[in-house]
């Protein structure tokens, strides 16, 4: 149906904005609104094929149940609401437990998603998607809240996606596309932590080739089962693409907080990494193809009180920047060079410049794998070492627990020294995020989960043991191979009443300098002394 634009003189279809209650949808949250959604859809479709012009379809408030299957979406078709709590879609598959039900989705070995045969022009605005109703025999990556690939100006903007069994917002190959104020609680709740998927923003990547303009901005994860914010390289033969962007984000309770796991050039700036489990921001050769992200960008972001490391960087050529960023009581290093057990590639030019280190378990910075022409430099490390209790243990009248704690009325613990240590009782184990002179506050057992135990409370007067501390814990450690180090302008200290940061530099017998520069660093003022050198050719 065609109408006149007044005072153009040029026709216009009249369906260019659709209210989805006047095509069948009845937003009553008993009705199935899958069928009629998914005949609007290609309807719209097949109008913006033949004349190219994009189609909206407005959601009124209401609650929009989607059953059983997913809707295959369209080129040229938006989707908007009134608002997160007024316009929302509820995923369930109670009639189909093998199929996943993505509100929407596109992909490559379903429909033939590629570059020549790509979504374009679309926008999901302004509606909360709850995913919560997804039960299936056994994980399947594809039960997202989102799942289209190849996206050619996409907008994801407004939108809170909860509990869903697989990824919440999972597109892939994003060109020209913003996902902006996008809220990922909860996802991946099927997920044990070491499959596909399981993020609460998880988009791959490679498929536009060597340039994919993407930027991510203003987007909140919190308790999604891997990653809160994730890059992964999708096939190995492929570029790492530049051109992606992660500002103004906040990830926390996520096993790691933001990875890249295959960007070339990757910019994260100006956001909060906190209390995720692994790392607050990693890269690693984790990812589909086991390509690691590689001269990326860290700048001006707060990663602090992460359950082991802050910045956890390995598997890299290298060539990131770590540079402004307050990296601060972590329950392990707050920033760790390292490789996965397989691979002893050294990673070139990494640079760690200008950073407020402090207060981290173990140490500030820790070099646990090849380094070539890296740089530390300018950075205020200090008071770290947090985790210099030694071994305890209890039982009896005096001992309780909690899903989240353990009390000890007789302990003089000091505080935070026992951060980021397992806790054994009998065959439970949990991990210390941190502790007063007598309890230990405990992490969650996994993101999103409210007990830190898995399998129950321990029993009141249960026997727990605490590990010992490692001796030594520096400001700096060198423990792999480094060449043409350069270590200049750093001061590295410990102002505490009682000194926890030994030493300010420690090479170990692992470490070797090879040819470095080493110029104007202050190592004085920590508890035992300002450097230790085990490695023999330099003790």
């Amino acid at each position: 149906m065609s109408g006149r634009r007044r005072g153009t003189g040029v026709s216009v279809p009249e369906d260019l904005v659709c209210n989805a209650r006047d095509h069948g949808l009845v937003g009553d949250g008993v009705t199935n609104d899958q069928p009629a959604l998914q005949a609007l859809v290609d309807r719209l479709g097949t109008a913006y094929a033949a004349d190219g012009l994009a189609r909206t379809i407005h959601c009124p408030p209401g609650v929009y149940s989607i059953r059983d299957t997913g809707t295959v979406w369209r080129s040229g078709i938006s989707l908007v609401g009134d608002g997160i709590g007024a316009t929302k879609f509820v995923l369930s598959n109670e009639g189909n437990r093998v199929d996943p039900v993505p509100l929407a989705y596109f992909t490559a070995v379903q429909h033939g998603a590629s570059r020549e045969n790509h979504i374009a022009d679309c926008t999901f605005a302004s509606f909360e998607i709850d995913g919560s109703g997804v039960q299936l025999a056994r994980y399947d990556y594809l039960a997202k809240g989102l799942g289209l690939q190849y996206v050619m100006r996409g907008r994801f903007r407004d939108l809170f996606i909860h509990d869903t069994a697989a990824t919440g917002l999972g597109c892939d190959f994003l060109q020209d596309t913003v996902v902006q104020g996008v809220v990922a609680l909860r996802c991946g709740r099927l997920d044990t932590g070491q499959q596909m998927g399981g993020a609460g923003i998880g988009i791959g990547i490679g498929g536009w080739g060597a340039s994919e303009r993407l930027t991510v901005s203003t987007c909140t994860a919190v308790g999604n089962g891997t990653n809160g914010i994730f890059l992964e390289l999708q096939q190995k033969m492929w570029p790492p693409p530049r051109g992606i962007r992660i500002t103004a984000c906040h990830a926390e309770d996520n096993r790691f907080g933001i990875s890249d796991w295959g960007a070339d050039g990757l910019v994260v700036n100006g956001c909060t990494m906190i209390g995720n489990h692994e790392a607050g921001f990693d890269v690693s050769a984790q990812g589909t193809c086991g390509i690691a992200g590689r001269g990326g960008i860290v700048a001006d972001c707060i990663i602090d009180a992460n359950i082991l490391d802050g910045l956890s960087i390995g598997n890299t050529p290298g060539r990131y920047i770590v540079r402004g960023n307050r990296i601060s009581r972590n329950g392990r290093y707050g920033y760790r060079e390292h490789n996965l057990a397989e691979d002893s590639i050294p990673a070139h030019e990494v640079v760690i410049d200008g950073n407020e280190i402090w207060e981290n378990g173990l140490d500030g910075v820790r070099v646990d794998a090849g380094l070539l022409d890296g740089a530390i430099v300018n950075n205020r490390i200090r008071d770290n070492g947090r985790r210099e209790a030694g071994a305890a243990g209890g039982s009896g009248d005096r001992v309780s627990y909690t899903r989240t704690a353990v009390r000890d009325d007789g302990a003089t613990w000091f505080p935070d020294g026992h951060r980021g240590k397992m806790v054994t009782v009998g065959n439970w184990t949990a991990m210390v995020a941190t502790n007063t002179a007598t309890e230990l506050v405990l992490a969650p057992v996994r993101p999103g989960a409210t007990t830190a135990w898995a399998g129950g409370t321990p029993p009141a007067g249960a026997t727990y043991r605490l590990p010992d501390t490692p001796p030594n814990r520096a400001g700096i450690t060198l423990a792999a191979a480094t060449s043409d180090l350069t270590l200049r302008n750093n001061r590295v200290w410990d102002t505490q009443r009682y000194k926890s940061q030994t030493h300010g530099l420690w090479v170990t017998g692992e470490g070797t300098r090879g040819s470095a520069d080493f110029q104007d660093n202050d190592f004085a003022g920590n508890a035992v002394a300002p450097t230790r050198v085990d490695t023999p050719q330099y003790a």
